[in-house]
């Protein structure tokens, strides 16, 4: 109970402030002009991208510790052959999701789509655990799942990001591309040219959707909770997923229930995206949210949650922290060891907005001038926009994706 009534204070706390959810007029949900076909709840990436009418590749990688990688390429546009020397839009997705999240709401509105037909080679990465990455070649996640997911974005930022793009370059014969990161694909892209800085040299440029480096000023209840929870830790792991993240029913239902009528969003209230992120009414196409909830969540390490959760607790962007003991065992220190992230070279283009419960402007603008190559901090100009609006937000063309296309564009004369 007492846990419950935690939970509960901080949600209602994060009520108080503008990261509102606007629940009453939820069922007046907007609509787009176009119109989902529910059939795309149950496709695969692949199947949804032929169904219309792109060309697709499938591509599968082994990393170096064993975890098997799908990469999902768009070589051309709608209307246009394939050509050798066009230039590599490469798109990594966040937390829980997938490479599905650029496709999902369909040609016109999906990023990869709109890249294709801009000109742009495009490949999806999945990181390990997602549905796509689900492998390894001596683990099994379930059978051995305490050794299947013992893994953070520190992993999937040093090996599974690296790995992805130099297998890129390596089939395309170029030497750079465009990286595109959402959330947590901006996190990994931050570690990676930290961590392994040649990497910058093989980036044209990098543009954040939602940066997260820092998160000390974020507001999502669910991410406040875990960090508050995180010293009970077994107690924590039995109610989110032990190894892999999957929180109970019940668990969301008593994390949103502040904010949720459950006789209407009970879908929306019970996924574990939403619960992280929130919901924005007035970006979400009615008859696209269906097809979201068949594809998220995608799936990830509980550890990955926790690294997050040390982050807001700790107020620094540094590696995972495994106590004391395990901190001077793995480091040589107490304390694990910051991201450098004046290495980070590559030319870096951050979005944000004033509505997102996990990349918060004050944490955005310590990224920005902490970054060794900051080219821009662009306010996305609507006040409601949120996290999850740069995947499936309505304006998302108009208001994200065509101003990155246009940087791109620049960048390329």
């Amino acid at each position: 109970m007492l846990f419950y009534t935690v939970a509960l204070l901080l949600l209602v706390g994060a009520q108080g402030n503008t990261h509102e959810l606007d629940i009453q007029n939820l069922i007046d949900l907007s609509s787009a002009e176009d119109s989902a076909d529910p059939e795309d709840a149950h496709l695969l990436v692949p199947d949804l991208i032929e169904k219309y009418g792109y060309t697709v590749e499938v591509h599968n990688i082994i990393t170096s510790d064993g975890y098997n990688l799908t990469l999902h390429r768009i070589p051309h546009g709608i209307d246009q052959t394939y050509s050798e020397g066009r230039p590599i839009a490469y798109v990594q997705h966040g937390l829980l999701c997938s490479s599905a999240d650029w496709v999902v709401p369909g040609p016109e509105k999906g990023l990869a789509y709109i890249l294709a037909d801009a000109g742009y080679d495009v490949w999806m990465g999945n990181a390990r655990g997602n549905r796509y990455s689900r492998k390894h070649n001596t683990l099994d996640p379930d059978d051995d799942a305490k050794e299947f997911w013992d893994f953070s974005w520190h992993e999937i930022a040093v090996i599974d990001v690296p790995e992805m793009i130099d297998f890129v370059l390596n089939k395309t014969g170029q030497s750079k591309l465009f990286h595109i990161g959402h959330s947590q694909g901006t996190t990994t892209f931050y570690i990676m040219c930290s961590e392994r800085p040649e990497y910058n040299d093989k980036i044209i440029a990098h543009f954040s959707l939602a940066p997260i480096a820092y998160m000390k000023h974020m507001t999502s209840p669910l991410l406040k909770l875990i960090s508050v929870a995180e010293g009970g830790i077994e107690f924590l792991l039995g109610l989110i997923g032990m190894h892999e993240f999957m929180p109970t029913d019940g668990f969301l239902h008593n994390i949103s229930k502040p904010w949720c009528d459950e006789s209407v969003l009970q879908p929306v209230c019970t996924n574990t995206l939403f619960v992280l992120c929130g919901f924005n009414k007035n970006q979400m196409n009615n008859t696209l949210l269906p097809i979201i909830l068949g594809h998220t969540p995608a799936g990830a390490a509980t550890k990955q949650l926790l690294h997050y959760a040390q982050e807001i607790k700790s107020g620094f962007f540094r590696q995972y922290d495994h106590g004391l003991i395990g901190n001077q065992k793995k480091y040589g220190s107490i304390f694990p060891p910051n991201y450098k992230l004046k290495k980070v070279v590559a030319p870096v283009y951050l979005f944000y907005s004033r509505n997102d419960w996990l990349s918060a402007e004050v944490d955005v603008n310590r990224l920005y001038t902490e970054l060794g190559n900051s080219q821009a901090k662009m306010l996305v100009a609507d006040p409601k926009w949120n996290h999850l609006d740069y995947m499936w937000g309505i304006d998302a063309p108009h208001l994200v994706y065509n101003k990155v296309i246009s940087l791109m564009e620049q960048l390329l004369l």
